[in-house]
């Protein structure tokens, strides 16, 4: 399903699109980095040892970080310094979607700042034209455990039930910035365990903001057996208010958590049982968006070629235009070159997930980019593969 295909002028394997926006040195660059990452070995060492030295401050841990995965995966510590990154993707025609990187917070100071680095990120998005979407995080806005609590639904303490409102406040406030500035959020998934309460807000915030337009989207994890059945359940509901629905599509991102609470809680795991499962569930829920783009705006946010051909097959075989503002591919900032910038040299929306934040902030996101970029079988990643292969095209 990924072969490049002739009448979409669509080849995932044009390494020469791929990297075009990489300079010889960078490309060389990038080649080194995916082959530490490649030695799983490496990997997890160095996974645990850069938690350790971050938590306790160790000397020089940041400068590490800061010349070798963080410029790869991040597009700065602040704002500010993504604009170089958002300006030189636009240059080929690749949209951002800019995501505070901070999570797992719990203390109140730092839960509003991650709500106003937020809004921060929602207005210079209305400023530039090819940042279209803010991403955020329910985790970076409240502790956790009131989550859990209310998903389980049990009683809260006072303190917590203001804390609770808390985070309405907070994501209402967001939500209002970004409908009024016209950018659209995505709100992520998270662990099965806390997802009901997060679901049930972002459906409220549809219901508030998604009069005109879709400006807000909650994240769909396929890979969770229940998920493509919750997708339709929450488009009804928003054609029942009369209001768009948004829907941003992952695999999934916690499934070995997932499976191990489930067998330690003694519970049958959220997860499906194989991969072709997941497969199947993902494609459905992108047909499915596809089938009612006219209500549906959606997002295909994820690094599987056969899924991204599959949607831009779908858009060609019911004649939607390639560029329908309902119709959207997303990938992570520094993986998967080869899907975004072939999709958008072919006209497609397609966009680059760009983290940032302080490093001691987002080194957990960038220890789960190097254990997925790391081979599980000592094979080469596909990242680096292709990588080595445009090197070899340009004779480096």
């Amino acid at each position: 399903m990924n072969e490049p295909d002739p009448n979409l002028r669509l080849d995932f394997s044009n390494t020469e699109i791929a990297f075009s926006n990489k300079s010889d040195k960078e490309l060389k660059r990038t080649a080194w980095l995916f082959r530490m990452m490649n030695n799983k070995n490496l990997v997890h060492i160095g996974s645990q040892l850069g938690l350790f030295a971050i938590k306790f401050r160790m000397p020089f841990t940041e400068t590490i970080v800061r010349n070798t995965i963080f410029p790869q995966f991040c597009g700065g510590e602040t704002l500010l310094d993504c604009q170089k990154v958002i300006d030189k993707l636009y240059e080929y025609d690749t949209l951002t979607v800019l995501d505070y990187g901070a999570e797992g917070k719990s203390d109140e100071d730092d839960l509003d700042t991650a709500m106003k680095e937020t809004l921060k990120g929602i207005e210079m998005a209305a400023s530039n034209n090819s940042v279209p979407v803010v991403s955020t995080k329910i985790t970076g806005l409240v502790d956790n455990i009131i989550l859990e609590k209310v998903h389980n639904k049990e009683a809260l303490t006072d303190g917590e039930k203001r804390n609770f409102q808390h985070l309405y406040e907070r994501v209402d406030e967001i939500c209002s910035k970004a409908h009024e500035l016209g950018i659209s959020v995505f709100i992520d998934a998270e662990e099965s365990w806390i997802q009901d309460p997060i679901d049930e807000m972002v459906m409220q915030m549809m219901e508030k903001y998604n009069k005109e337009k879709a400006t807000v989207f909650n994240t769909y994890q396929l890979y969770n057996v229940h998920k493509l059945g919750h997708m339709k359940r929450d488009h009804q509901r928003c054609q029942n208010k009369g209001v768009f629905f948004g829907s941003k599509m992952v695999r999934g991102a916690y499934m070995d958590k997932e499976r191990a609470r489930a067998e330690e809680k003694a519970y049958p795991s959220p997860i499906h049982i194989d991969k072709v499962a997941t497969d199947n569930d993902y494609n459905d829920a992108l047909r499915y968006c596809i089938d009612n783009y006219e209500t549906i705006s959606s997002c295909c946010a994820s690094h599987n070629a056969e899924s991204n051909m599959f949607q831009a097959r779908l858009i060609h075989e019911k004649g939607i235009p390639h560029n329908h503002p309902h119709i959207n591919f997303c990938q992570l900032y520094g993986m998967s070159d080869n899907l975004t910038f072939n999709l958008a040299h072919s006209g497609y929306n397609a966009s680059k997930y760009v983290v940032y934040g302080p490093i001691k902030d987002v080194v957990p996101y960038l220890i789960r980019r190097t254990e997925e970029n790391s081979s599980v079988t000592g094979e080469m990643s596909r990242e680096l593969l292709l990588v080595e292969k445009e090197m070899k095209r340009r004779g480096i």
